[in-house]
Order: structure tokens, then sequence, then C-alpha cells
């Protein structure tokens, strides 16, 4: 750009930015209440089991009466409003903790069941095909069906009635849209699912994907009815700070099972040392109301702006948010590819790493990842990624700041308009 071209882009900037957010005030307003009163949710917790800083002390070795990891738990199981939660850095990404939940309440010969059509892609390799080798859930002899939602996003109730059968052990329900053009799932929405799926079969476990989800609402799926629910800690709940690891939590015995898969039989998580982690674990989850608060008011703002500028959003800036995720619909690849590559430029971290398109191991086409953070992969930090494929979707999330999506926002619509596509 030439010295008038960016005076020109400049000023045309102040108008868009002040428009959005005067636009978008009133959803503010109602997202610092949500983190409002999650924060104070998560105050209580930690009074109510009198967390203190000897809590905080490392373990190594088997890690046996290590109250700090003890009492960590039962924080989450607060929370989350169950009755049992198990917190650990050992669990290395959402999907592996996704993984130890399904195939802790999974036996050979029982069916999984996903209501809300097909999950994210680093799934699929976990659900496996028979006799694959792998270790998946089909290698053990566990059958997979899963009902594609309906065209306007809403769960096909008659296409679950039928795929339903006595095999039937786990009904599974992904909250965010993952890489999907269709509203995430609000807590009223599961809180239904939940109860629909029981009266269709009571002894079905019900459980759901929470990555992304952590308090952007007032209350979580396990106190709406949801038996198990599973998420990472370097997404919504590890406030930024919380380096690995991942939570499950819900009903007392699924719990219990699922520590046994993450471990092993008659371990479960009675042991495991923390190796320094503990600290940084309940310092991110204090933080996280806050910090999701502002990666959803980037969000909105984003959302507002690039609607302005005509382009498809989803969800759009009034409607409900219930996950971190915006996603901005391109014209084509190359706008796709641009505007991944300009969030990365609005990085703290790694803003001179040009990403480009590649084969990620778990994902079926090229993807290419903005992630310039401080924790590898941290999806509460400001990201983005996109499948580059049609119809050319970019999902962008986090921010632990405002200021910084809005931001990286400037930098994507600059970029936008030096390429000729603004």
């Amino acid at each position: 750009m030439q010295a008038a071209e960016i005076a020109d882009f400049e000023k045309q900037w102040e108008q868009w930015e002040d428009a959005a957010e005067e636009q978008v005030q009133g959803v503010f307003r109602k997202l610092d209440r949500v983190a409002e009163n999650n924060q104070w949710k998560v105050i209580r917790a930690f009074q109510k089991h009198r967390v203190s800083d000897f809590h905080f002390a490392t373990s190594t070795g088997y890690g046996y009466n290590d109250s700090g990891r003890e009492v960590l738990d039962l924080v989450y199981a607060d929370v989350f409003g169950a009755e049992a939660a198990i917190v650990r850095p050992h669990l290395v990404s959402g999907t592996h903790t996704i993984s130890a939940a399904l195939f802790g309440c999974l036996r050979p010969g029982d069916e999984l069941l996903f209501v809300t059509g097909r999950p994210y892609d680093t799934l699929h390799k976990v659900i496996g095909k028979p006799g694959d080798g792998l270790g998946s859930l089909a290698d053990w002899g566990v059958t997979t069906k899963i009902v594609p939602l309906l065209q306007d996003g809403s769960v096909d109730w008659d296409g679950v009635a039928a795929a339903t059968s006595e095999r039937t052990k786990v009904f599974a329900i992904q909250r965010s849209r993952g890489y999907d053009w269709r509203p995430s799932f609000t807590i009223e929405q599961i809180a239904a699912m939940a109860s629909r799926l029981k009266e269709l079969k009571s002894d079905a476990i019900v459980f759901a994907d929470n990555c992304y989800g952590e308090f952007t609402e007032e209350k979580e799926p396990t106190e709406v009815g949801v038996d198990l629910i599973a998420g990472s800690l370097i997404k919504n709940p590890g406030g930024g700070l919380a380096a690995s690891g991942g939570y499950i939590a819900g009903r007392q015995r699924l719990v219990e099972l699922a520590a046994y898969r993450m471990t092993a039989p008659g371990i479960g998580g009675e042991v495991g040392a923390m190796l320094g982690t503990t600290r940084s674990i309940y310092q991110g989850l204090f933080l996280a109301p806050l910090l999701v608060g502002q990666a959803v008011k980037g969000s909105v703002f984003a959302s507002a702006i690039f609607a302005k500028l005509g382009f498809e959003t989803h969800p759009r800036w009034d409607d409900p948010r219930t996950d971190l995720i915006q996603a901005i619909k391109f014209a084509g690849a190359e706008p796709l590819i641009h505007f991944v590559q300009a969030i990365q430029k609005a990085a703290a971290v790694d803003a001179h790493v040009v990403p480009e398109p590649w084969d990620m191991p778990g994902y079926e086409h090229p993807v290419i990842m903005a992630a310039g953070t401080f924790i590898q992969g941290g999806s509460l930090e400001l990201s983005a990624d996109a499948p580059v494929r049609e119809p050319y979707i970019a999902y962008m999330q986090g921010g632990l700041t405002y200021a910084h999506v809005k931001f990286a926002v400037k930098m994507a619509l600059q970029e936008l308009r030096i390429r000729g596509f603004l």
C-alpha cells in the first residue's frame, strides 16, 4: 500500500470500527453479565473447597496424596455441576480426552450414536473401521452410527429414533459447529436433547463434547441432564495459562470408568504426578470466565464488521453465542488463505511465520492454520483455521483480549484490501 492508500484505509477502518462497536453494545452488556456470573461461580467453588497456596505444590513419581490434584477435581466438578471430575495435564488434547471418555463407557458389541451429525475430523480415526488395527472403537467391536442434521441444523429426531437399537449405549452430542456451517448448540437446546434421548432409551449415556463452549453461557451441559462431558484445557477452561491437559466431568461412575481408560484399570485417577502444572491449571480456571468473555466479544465484533462489508458470517453478530467460533465465508481459496495468513500476522508470537495449507494428521483435506500462540494449539488464544475446500469457510476463535481480536480483524481487512478482495 502507498501512503495515501494507507491513510484511506485507516480512515475507513475507524468508520467501520465505530459503527460495529455501536451496533454490538447491547450484546456486549449481556456477555459481561455472563462472564461475571461464571466468575462468581468459579470463586465460590474455590472457596467451598478451601483452596490454599499449598494446593499448588508439585508432585512427582506416582503422585500419591497430591491434595492439590484431588481438590482440583472437586473444584471442577462443582463448577460444572457434576458429581465428579478428573482434570489432568496427561490428557494431551481434546481428542484424547473425548477418546478416554468414550472408551471408558463403551464395550465390544456396544453402539455409539452421534445425534448431531458427523463429528469433528480428528475423531474419525478414534471411531475407525472394523479391523483397522489401530485400536479404534471399531477395531474393538464398537459400532458407530451418525445421524446427519436436518437442513436447518436441527436434530433429525425421526432419524435418531430409527437408528437407536438395543445395542445403543452412548448418545453423543457435539456442542460446537466443528467445520460445519451450522449453529452451535445452546445449553437450552442441549437440555432438550438430553431429555428427549433419555425418553428414547433411558439406560443410555448422554455424552457431550464440550470443547469451545465452556463459560460462554451460565450453565454447562452436565447441569441440564447430560451424563458426561469432556474438553481441553488449552481451550476455554485453561484460561490461557494451562500448558496442556483435559477434563472429564459428569456422573461419578462414568468419570471413574474414563479415568481407568486414561491410566489403567484399578489405578484410574488415584495417581498421576502433576509435575508443576497445578498452579497454572487453578489460575487458568480462575481467569477463564473473563477471558472467554473477551474472546466472545471479539467474535461478535468480527461478525458485525465482516457482515457490514458484505461477507456471510455465522453466527451473526446478534445470534446467541454458545462457543468461541466465528465462521466467515469467502468467495474462493485465495481470499480464505490470505485471511488466515493475516490472522497469523496479527499474533504476538510467530507473527513472521507464513502458514500454508498442508495435510495435517487427523484431517481429511489440506488445512491452513494461524496459530501464533503462547501455548501451542491454545484455542482460547487468537487463532484461525480452515480446510481448503468448498465452500471456503474460515473459522476464527479465541483472543485473550478483545483488543487483540480487533487488531487481527483490522490486519485481515487490510490484507484483503491489498490483495483486491475488498
